[in-house]
C-alpha cells in the first residue's frame, strides 16, 4: 500500500491522480501501482451493490479496463477515488440491469453457485458471518462492507452514498448493532 493510515488524504489523492496521468501517458507501472492502491475499495464496493462476489470480481476487471481506456479523459479535480468508483457503480447497474428478470436457478444450479461463492468449505462461524451481514438493511450493508471490507474512511463513504458525514456515521453504528447483538447471541 502506498500509504499509511497517518498520512494526508490530500497527498492520498494527489498521487492517485498522479498514477491516472501515468496510465494515460502509457506507464504500464503506474497501472499495476493504481490497482494495489485503489482495488480492495473498487472491490468492496462492487460487492456491496452486487452482493456476489464472482460478480464483484467480474466488474472489478471491467473497471480496470475502462479507467486504462480512460484514463486520458480523467481531468484532475482532486477526486480521484470518486471518479473510479463511478466507473465501478456504472458497470455494477449495468450487471444488475443485465440480470434482472433471468430465470431463477435450478438446486444444481443453486448449489453450484454456493461452491464457487465458497460455502461449501467455509467454516461455520464464515457461514454465520455471511448470514449476519444478510440480517442488516441494504444501506447499512453497503457502509459496513465499504468501511470493513473495502478500508474506505466514512467521509469517502459519505461522498460515495451523497449524503451527510453524520447519517453515513448513523448508518454504520446501525448496522454494527444487530451484528453486534447477533455475535454475542451466539458466543452463549
Amino acid at each position: 500500500m502506498l500509504f499509511s493510515g497517518n498520512e494526508n488524504e490530500q497527498e492520498r489523492k494527489r498521487e492517485i491522480e498522479k498514477l491516472i496521468a501515468g496510465i494515460a501517458s502509457g506507464d504500464q507501472s503506474a497501472f499495476e501501482a493504481l490497482y494495489r492502491e485503489t482495488s480492495s475499495s473498487v472491490y468492496g464496493f462492487a460487492l456491496s451493490l452486487l452482493k456476489s462476489g464472482h460478480d464483484a470480481e467480474d466488474v472489478m476487471q471491467e473497471v480496470y479496463l475502462a479507467v486504462y481506456h480512460k484514463a486520458g479523459q480523467y481531468s484532475a479535480q482532486g477526486k480521484p477515488m470518486a471518479w473510479i468508483l463511478t466507473i465501478t457503480k456504472n458497470l455494477c447497474l449495468m450487471k444488475l440491469r443485465s440480470t434482472k428478470g433471468k430465470e431463477t436457478v435450478s438446486p444444481e444450479e443453486l448449489e453450484e453457485t454456493l461452491r464457487h461463492e465458497g460455502f461449501s468449505g467455509m467454516k461455520e462461524d464464515e457461514i454465520f458471518l455471511k448470514g449476519a451481514m444478510s440480517a442488516l438493511g441494504e444501506e447499512e450493508r453497503q457502509i459496513v462492507i465499504l468501511h470493513a471490507v473495502a478500508g474506505m474512511r466514512h467521509r469517502e463513504i459519505a461522498g460515495l452514498l451523497k449524503m451527510p458525514l453524520a447519517t453515513e456515521l448513523s448508518k454504520y453504528r446501525r448496522g454494527l448493532a444487530p451484528l453486534h447483538k447477533i455475535l454475542a447471541e451466539e458466543s452463549r
